[in-house]
């Protein structure tokens, strides 16, 4: 039976000392890879490898924001997978104006030998590499024959998003960053897996909203009220890191399906209808 995977190559927060920076891939029915922001340094290759991908099997990244932790390995997977196949399409990065215009100054400080321009940015060859694709909250991208990915926008830093990707009648919603959202819920809506992040608990209330993210709780209430089949908790911070059942059960108190922590190569099948 056609199913869709999904594998955690990144669960931690920003300043996580125990897990990679956040990034995920959900491979999809019709043969399409997407990954969800792009973690940090080289933890999504090495990751990626541990799990028997390769990196010139990337193709579209779909950035959330622009946090360090969430985009700074872009330029390191560009550079594996142009090396990898030099003569194949560049990577297609769909994100916000504002995050792609954080993207072109990344490459700018970390690669010298691209050249940037309103399309993408090309090696030293002349072969485009990257391609850029921005996008505002609400519209919707074509990633493959049926594979569909829509964009919504979260209370986290200006411009911020999540995405939901609908592919082979399976639709995964991924938060991003994000305070507790009602453009969110209204995004994942029946939607048979929810990936959000949980920063901490309602004990450290405070302490999420001062860095704008979201308590377990905030991701069981979101779960419930868009009525998903499934929860998985990410982002997760170094207090939570070995002993995670806190936000669990805490996510548990609003939502009744089932609610799990994600960790570093992670995977999860969802069987298409």
């Amino acid at each position: 039976m056609p199913s869709v995977r999904v594998t955690f190559l990144g669960t931690g927060a920003g300043a996580s000392i125990y897990r990679a920076h956040t990034a995920i891939t959900l491979d999809a029915p019709d043969g399409t890879r997407v990954l969800l922001d792009a973690s940090s340094g080289n933890s999504v290759l090495r990751n990626a490898t541990l799990v028997g991908m390769e990196p010139q099997d990337f193709s579209h990244l779909l950035l959330s924001h622009d946090h360090a932790d969430h985009m700074s390995g872009l330029p390191l997977i560009q550079l594996v997978h142009s090396r990898a196949n030099p003569n194949g399409n560049p990577l297609q990065i769909h994100s916000s104006p504002k995050a792609l215009e954080s993207v072109q100054l990344l490459c700018q400080a970390t690669s010298p030998n691209l050249t940037l321009d309103h399309e993408g940015a090309r090696n030293f060859r002349g072969r485009q590499v990257l391609r850029w694709h921005p996008i505002d909250g609400g519209q919707s991208t074509t990633l493959g024959p049926s594979t569909t990915a829509t964009c919504f926008p979260v209370d986290h830093i200006d411009q911020a998003m999540g995405w939901r990707v609908d592919c082979g009648g399976v639709s995964v919603v991924f938060s991003g960053d994000t305070k507790f959202s009602p453009s969110l819920v209204d995004a994942a809506r029946g939607a048979r897996l929810l990936i959000h992040e949980a920063y901490s608990t309602e004990a450290d209330r405070e302490g999420a909203d001062q860095v704008a993210h979201s308590t377990a709780s905030d991701a069981g209430r979101a779960a419930a009220l868009a009525g998903v089949e499934e929860l998985i908790l990410t982002h997760i911070a170094n207090p939570f890191h070995f002993d995670p059942q806190p936000l669990v059960d805490e996510a548990r108190q609003y939502f009744e399906g089932p609610v799990s922590v994600a960790h570093d190569l992670y995977q999860v099948t969802v069987d298409t209808p």
